[in-house]
């Protein structure tokens, strides 16, 4: 073979090489993070194919939702944190809504061995959360005091364990309940920074009629997570910026507000498929300003 014929050889295959790991690798050149739950349906059919997708849509890194039986979508826990890395995508928080004091020691030890930084408790914990399907309304039974208690033991396992314990809102946390108390606002000042921090769901405080600016102002430094979600005019979840929700104003407190990182999510997607929809919102992160 020739020195001539050689060269085109080698670089026909460079070629091939360079495309293939340009594939692979996409969503760690992504942008911004998705809440799976965004696509629970689809990870229960295939995590595998539903990861690469949502690569492939540009997002960076991920925040789980399928936990159960010592499993993250029937992966183990190492077994994920592989598949994520196959598809270039970063683990960085998880929701535990199964935590109780009891299993919180093999629950967060599961969420370690997986990558995950942050572990979010997304709802009141042990029972305490109550879902009105008919009436479509949250809220919670138990006093706002023993949640901020629960929070805080967590809080100390999580941090002996190098991992950050956050709590996620929903409406009815910035409501005041039946001895009116705020509970949000109780949490925040009721509980150690060092120990307890929030992420805050856009979509849910702005539901409540609360203000996100006026709380990073009162508690800068606590919201470390945000969910991005947009609101249509009934009130609905919609792709991020097919809706009305300022979010290049709240993006502008993004420093006093504390957050790392951020997370498309969309609890129901209507005329749109989930996998369709997160393309969109990628779409409206990137115009919006997020980086």
């Amino acid at each position: 073979m020739t020195f001539k014929n050689s060269f085109i050889y080698f670089m026909a295959f460079t070629l091939v090489v360079g495309s293939f790991y340009s594939c692979e690798t996409i969503g760690s050149k992504g942008t911004g993070g998705l809440a799976l739950y965004t696509v629970r349906a689809e990870m229960k059919q295939s995590a595998d194919s539903t990861l690469q997708q949502v690569a492939n849509a540009g997002y960076a890194y991920i925040e789980a939702a399928g936990y159960e039986d010592g499993k993250y979508y029937g992966y183990s826990p190492e077994g994920f944190k592989n598949l994520l890395e196959e598809k270039g995508l970063t683990p960085i928080s998880t929701h535990q809504s199964s935590v109780t004091l009891e299993n919180a020691d093999k629950l967060i030890a599961d969420a370690k061995a997986a990558g995950f930084t942050y572990f979010v408790v997304p709802i009141p914990p042990m029972g305490m959360f109550v879902y009105d399907r008919e009436a479509m309304s949250m809220g919670m039974n138990g006093r706002v005091e023993r949640l901020a208690e629960i929070l805080t033991e967590l809080g100390q396992k999580c941090n002996a364990a190098g991992l950050q314990l956050l709590y996620h809102n929903h409406d009815f946390e910035f409501k005041p309940n039946k001895e009116g108390v705020v509970p949000i606002d109780y949490l925040l000042e009721n509980t150690d920074p060092e120990l307890v921090n929030f992420q805050m769901d856009l979509f849910w405080v702005t539901s409540a009629g609360a203000d996100p600016l006026a709380y990073f102002e009162e508690y800068p430094g606590r919201f470390k997570l945000w969910h991005v979600k947009d609101m249509d005019d009934k009130g609905r979840f919609a792709p991020v910026g097919q809706g009305n929700i300022d979010f290049k104003k709240i993006l502008e407190q993004k420093e006093k507000s504390g957050m790392k990182y951020y997370f498309v999510e969309q609890d129901m997607t209507f005329d749109q498929s989930p996998l369709e929809a997160i393309k969109i919102s990628h779409e409206g992160i990137e115009a919006i300003g997020f980086e």
